[in-house]
């Protein structure tokens, strides 16, 4: 009887602070998650009847010049922050203070202004065709947005003391096992540092629950440290062993193409082929090679590149996209070789994600150039563009992984571009700037 009642004094404050705090949490959880599907249908029911009336408002015109008047009109004194109208002339003029534009990261409202900027937040919208035209009202869900900041507000409210109230009668009585939550605590920040061989000593003076825990947690850290053991050897084994492959294809390509006269639709198709090859070989190659500087190999493979040519191969290689944006990219190099140590598939990555970020962010009709030239005995190489530019507060951000500018969120990009620039500037041993290039952005690397 004694131990029965030692064992549930131990449990019980654990177990009852839990318990109380998942009741309670439950049932305020449920009840307020009830009132806000509640609210805020009733909020989006409120803003589709709103978008009907306005569209049965301009049903009432008589015509698509009508509208379209109608349209220009009430958008002078409409707030897009709030409503956004926008009808599209079967001549495709668009009239209003905004347009619906489609990208790959979705659907987009674009300003008719000057500056076509897109603006922020969320709305409902509701499109008609009306008079041969498209007409679309939008309005803002930002009473909505603004709804759920309440809610979450009264949730904490609500549960706070009780979470409050429940653990602090749970811990004052928990207090006595203080010394065995560190030691688990304590292995558990070891195993998170790196240490997988760290385990928890279990005291056979500790309560049951901790028992189990620690035990489990050792089981953890084994599971753990096995599973880390053979993904580290599995990952030895894929980076020496995919080689072997994209090699084998490749030579049984240079086999078929032997026997494949070059002229022909199939020797064509064969070309390609190899070169598609020969392109994931080189990818393959210079992540691996990446990998290898990350983890502190030494630049064993580096060799003398030349600059010159390797500018002019990548201006070649990008003036087909350029023309097609209807941009001119230019590339001014010395006549003499310019020579470097490095790597060339890693300089050329850099070269193609400095050309890719200019074509990229830079409007119709702008000029593009790579410069290369020797300052005070130094290769200087220098993209620049005569675009909208990176603000200076910024520049030091875009180097960060993942960090991209408000303006270029809409445009293709992840936002590693520069970071991995910087990186391999770096590990061949150079300086990156980003100067104004007035306008625009010049992007500076000396070797």
């Amino acid at each position: 009887m004694t131990g029965r009642i030692a064992h549930l004094w131990r449990s019980m404050p654990v177990r009852l602070a839990l318990l109380l705090v998942l009741l309670f949490s439950t049932v305020s959880l449920l009840s307020l998650a009830g009132s806000y599907a509640v609210t805020q249908n009733s909020f989006e029911t409120a803003i589709r009847a709103d978008l009907e009336q306005d569209i049965a408002g301009f049903r009432a015109a008589p015509n698509a010049r009508a509208v379209a008047l109608l349209v220009e009109g009430e958008s002078r004194d409409a707030d897009p922050g709030r409503v956004i109208l926008s009808y599209i002339m079967p001549s495709g003029r668009i009239y209003g203070n905004g347009a619906i534009a489609r990208d790959d990261e979705g659907y987009h409202i674009v300003s008719l202004a000057r500056d076509r900027a897109e603006y922020d937040g969320d709305y409902l919208s509701l499109t008609t065709r009306l008079y041969g035209g498209q007409l679309t009202v939008a309005r803002s869900r930002a009473q909505i947005e603004a709804l759920r900041t309440v809610f979450l507000n009264i949730l904490l409210i609500s549960l706070l003391p009780t979470v409050l109230i429940a653990l602090s009668g749970g811990l004052y009585l928990a207090r006595r096992s203080k010394h065995h939550v560190e030691v688990i605590g304590g292995t558990l920040d070891d195993l998170t540092n790196g240490d997988l061989s760290a385990r928890v000593r279990v005291s056979p003076h500790w309560a049951d629950d901790l028992v189990r825990i620690g035990n489990k947690v050792n089981q953890m850290a084994s599971a753990q440290e096995a599973q880390t053991q053979m993904l580290r050897q599995v990952s030895s084994d894929i980076a020496h062993d995919l080689k072997t492959p994209i090699q084998r294809v490749a030579v049984h390509l240079d086999d078929l193409a032997r026997t494949v006269p070059p002229e022909t639709e199939d020797g064509a198709l064969l070309a390609k082929a190899q070169d598609e090859v020969t392109g994931i070989a080189s990818v393959f190659q210079s992540l691996l090679q990446i990998a290898s500087v990350e983890a502190g190999s030494p630049k064993a493979h580096f060799k003398p590149v030349d600059l010159n040519r390797l500018c002019q191969t990548m201006t070649e290689v990008y003036e087909p996209a350029a023309m097609a944006k209807d941009q001119s990219l230019v590339c001014e190099v010395p006549k003499d070789p310019v020579l470097v140590q490095g790597d060339k598939n890693l300089l050329g990555q850099v070269l193609a994600n400095l050309i890719e970020n200019a074509l990229r962010h830079t409007p119709q009709g702008s000029r593009i150039s790579v410069s290369l030239c020797m300052s005070q005995g130094r290769p200087t190489l220098e993209v620049a563009d005569n675009g909208p530019g990176i603000p200076e507060a910024e520049r030091e951000k875009v180097l960060r992984r993942l960090y991209r500018l408000d303006t270029s969120r809409n445009t293709p990009g992840n936002g590693l571009g520069l970071s991995l620039v910087d990186g391999v500037v770096k590990l061949h041993g150079g300086a990156l700037g980003l100067l104004d290039n007035a306008p625009g952005l010049r992007v500076r690397i000396v070797f």
